[in-house]
């Protein structure tokens, strides 16, 4: 097997997670690194955050793939005197790329919801939640279960798919109601909120609910909810992103290994709840 450059491996995902399907205000593609560097170890994660870089370096990674992008709004300054500049110098001086996936990898097919529901029990073939103007691209996705199930069976049966966060599953609905059709979207979905219930769904499964447009939604007659994890319902993603990767190399006879950090990067750490007595 031959090795590859990062220039080679950009080629290989960009052929899966094109940057011009990114949204306009999107930052995809390389932070740092030098195209004609050597790669060949990869690491993948959600976020590029300290605790990341310290298991890239500890595992001699050449290169790491996030979702989120590093610098989102962009920088005039890359110093290290914040907590990114300090990622940026540490990199570079360990000689270890950054590149990012974000928006792009959002719309894919497939890409990150496709992902998501296959992790929550969702049998394909699935259909864009919000279609996008190439044809199986958008963001979400729409499924089915193999066969109804009430509200908290799917609800348990979605938490034991998913990494585990501190926040766990927050569930609105009632709990007895039959489900059958699903609708899921990686990240933030509050936008997809009229959508998924345009698209007669039983249940949205989503992140970052806000509460006025979600109890809203719930009066209004809308479908049931699930809140998870901002980062547990993108993490999935990984996995297929890295197998995706790899063996679409492989097939060209070039060789890299690949490594899924399972490092919980969720913002929110534990929870508390006020005592009975």
């Amino acid at each position: 097997m031959n090795e590859t450059t990062l220039a080679g491996v950009i080629d290989a995902l960009e052929g899966s997670y094109d940057p011009a399907w990114a949204e306009p205000w999107d930052a995809v593609g390389l932070v740092c690194g030098d195209p004609e560097q050597p790669v060949r170890r990869i690491v993948f994660a959600v976020d590029p955050v300290a605790a990341v870089v310290d298991e890239a370096l500890d595992w001699g990674a050449d290169l790491i793939v996030t979702h989120h992008p590093l610098y989102l709004k962009g920088t005039t300054s890359v110093a290290a005197t914040t907590a990114k500049g300090r990622i940026v110098h540490r990199l570079i001086r360990a000689g270890v790329a950054l590149y990012t996936a974000h928006t792009n990898a959002d719309v894919a097919d497939p890409g990150v919801s496709d992902a998501l529901a296959r992790a929550v029990g969702l049998y394909p073939p699935y259909r864009p939640l919000s279609p996008g103007v190439v044809p199986g691209l958008g963001l979400g996705r729409v499924g089915v279960l193999p066969v109804s199930m009430t509200l908290a069976k799917f609800a348990a049966l979605a938490a034991q798919g998913l990494p585990r966060t501190a926040g766990g599953l927050r569930v609105a609905g009632d709990l007895d109601r039959l489900v059958k059709t699903v609708a899921v979207s990686g990240g933030s979905g509050d936008s997809l909120l009229g959508t998924a219930r345009a698209a007669g769904v039983d249940v949205f499964l989503t992140a970052d609910l806000r509460h006025h447009p979600a109890s809203e939604y719930v009066e209004s007659g809308g479908p049931a909810l699930i809140d998870a994890a901002h980062w547990a319902t993108e993490w999935p993603w990984l996995a297929e992103a890295a197998e995706r990767l790899t063996s679409g190399l492989a097939a060209k006879g070039i060789s890299v290994e690949a490594r899924v950090s399972d490092t919980v990067t969720d913002a929110w750490t534990t929870t508390a709840q006020r005592g009975l007595g």
